[in-house]
């Protein structure tokens, strides 16, 4: 690196040349020393001469001004030490003088040595909190905390895809299992407890782009970069669980990132699995990548989202096209699905999201929000009567279905957002990022926790989506992204909500 041979030849030309570094250090500590009478730009001038540095003049004067910084600082608790050591003497001088007059000799003596002693150590006790205080103001940014208890429990990995995985979601019947679908042309549905690959899905002839399960059938509806969408059905068998190993870790923000490389993953592909090739129904009415795919109420229709810029809605039984929603300007990002009405969200890279409404068979009224001001990556229903939307704006903002006017709550971070999904019974939105984190928040807005990510766990890449399973009183989130794996996670909701 550069820094690195222009410090090894300064050190050289200080071996060869010690009197001029002894000279150049001299100078430097008296022109310190009269800052008061110095410019600035002159005293970093002044501090800069006789120096050998490669380094650019802008970034040697930030280093000076950090670097001068953190000497005021260090020179305040000089001086603030100065003046504790004075009371500390001041003290003692009264100390020794009631001490006279009470004892008439020895101020050591009796209780007037315990009486100084103490407020010895008191103040001695005040000089360490204000050392321990001012010195955690400069290195705060450089300490893990964590937390009293492990929030967020990794529950197993899943790694077998050859290809980034774009879109995962858990079965809605039992068996319960977990599906992935990956730009390697396959979708797999997964062993939850054990992380075993049971099926493999190869119908498609382009990337698998988006995977949901039917409400009450063993079906499944994916879509592709081969503009079009697949439903067909399964049949698992799961494994006998394993017990699974202790390896948890506090939802904390400050966990080490990861230092392994990018796109690396342990294990190599699923071994033989069986293998669906034939789709029950072939949807292809797009003439572009179909991006998304749901499941409208009920089962019996299915909405597709395309980069033609359109939705469909087909029948399930027929293959059948009923109506082609039109009206973004752009390519589609995402569709979903109300899970209890006839009602659809598309979003689009028009920076809008759109509400279609299909609960009256004779009207099909559609509503156009623009609440972002970048591409809408996904926007999902809750439960409730809300609608959650994020955007590569670095937004997620909650709406009210009752007043869409404009949102009740806004989620700032630092980066774009993927494909969220929200709690069904906590309504916790899970918030995947380009920068490879996960973070977690209520529907007001406020931050609960963030999934740990370090050398043993988390994401090595971008994370795509997010999906939750609470069945069976308990609370898991599974997250895939782009070094090829899902990942299982136990969130513990009571603890979490307790720290909120």
């Amino acid at each position: 690196m550069p820094v690195e041979g222009g410090s090894s030849s300064s050190s050289a030309s200080a071996a060869r040349h010690p009197k001029q570094k002894r000279k150049a250090h001299s100078l430097s500590i008296r022109r310190t020393n009269s800052t008061e009478e110095r410019p600035p730009g002159a005293l970093r001038g002044d501090m800069l001469e006789g120096q050998d540095s490669k380094l650019p003049l802008s970034l040697r004067n930030n280093l000076l001004d950090l670097f001068g910084q953190i000497e005021r600082e260090f020179e305040n608790l000089y001086i603030e030490n100065i003046e504790l050591r004075r009371e500390i003497d001041s003290l003692n001088e009264r100390l020794t003088g009631d001490g006279q007059t009470i004892e008439g000799g020895d101020p050591t003596k009796g209780a007037l040595k315990t009486k100084a002693s103490h407020s010895t150590s008191q103040l001695s006790q005040k000089l360490k909190t204000t050392y321990k205080a001012s010195t955690s103001k400069i290195v705060s940014s450089f300490k893990a905390t964590t937390g009293s208890r492990a929030l967020c429990q990794l529950l197993k990995e899943y790694v077998g895809h050859r290809d980034g995985i774009w879109d995962l979601s858990v079965t809605r019947t039992q068996p319960v299992v977990l599906g992935t679908a990956s730009a390697d042309h396959s979708a797999l549905l997964w062993s939850i407890e054990t992380g075993k690959c049971l099926l493999r899905y190869a119908g498609h002839a382009g990337s698998v782009n988006s995977i949901k399960f039917h409400p009450t059938e063993q079906m499944a509806l994916t879509a592709s970069g081969d503009q079009t969408a697949h439903i067909w059905r399964y049949m698992v068998q799961l494994p006998a669980p394993q017990p699974t190993p202790d390896v948890s870790a506090p939802c904390d923000d400050d966990q080490d990132s990861s230092d392994r490389e990018e796109g690396e993953v342990d294990g190599e592909g699923p071994c033989e699995v069986p293998t669906v090739r034939v789709a029950t129904a072939t949807l292809k009415s797009h003439q572009g990548v179909v991006i998304a795919a749901d499941w409208l109420v009920g089962g019996r229709q299915v909405v597709t989202a395309s980069w033609d810029r359109a939705a469909n809605l087909y029948e399930v039984e027929t293959s059948e096209l009923v109506h082609t929603l039109t009206g973004h300007d752009q390519e589609l990002t995402h569709c979903c699905t109300h899970p209890t009405q006839r009602l659809v969200v598309t979003s689009s890279r028009d920076t809008t999201f759109r509400l279609w409404d299909f609960r009256d068979p004779s009207i099909h009224s559609v509503n156009v929000f623009q609440g972002h001001t970048d591409t809408v990556t996904s926007a999902v229903f809750t439960v409730g009567d809300n609608v959650v939307s994020g955007s590569d704006d670095r937004t997620v903002k909650v709406w009210d279905l009752k007043n869409m006017r404009s949102p009740i709550a806004t989620i700032r971070t630092d980066s774009a957002v993927n494909r969220i999904s929200v709690s069904a019974n906590q309504r916790i939105i899970a918030l995947p990022h380009d920068n490879r984190q996960v973070r977690l928040f209520d529907m007001s807005g406020v931050r609960l926790a963030r999934l740990p990510r370090s050398n043993r766990m988390g994401h090595r890449r971008m994370v795509c989506c997010s999906a939750w399973n609470e069945e069976n009183q308990s609370c898991n989130l599974f997250t895939c992204g782009f070094d090829r794996q899902a990942i299982g996670w136990n969130i513990n909701i009571p603890a979490l909500l307790q720290e909120k």
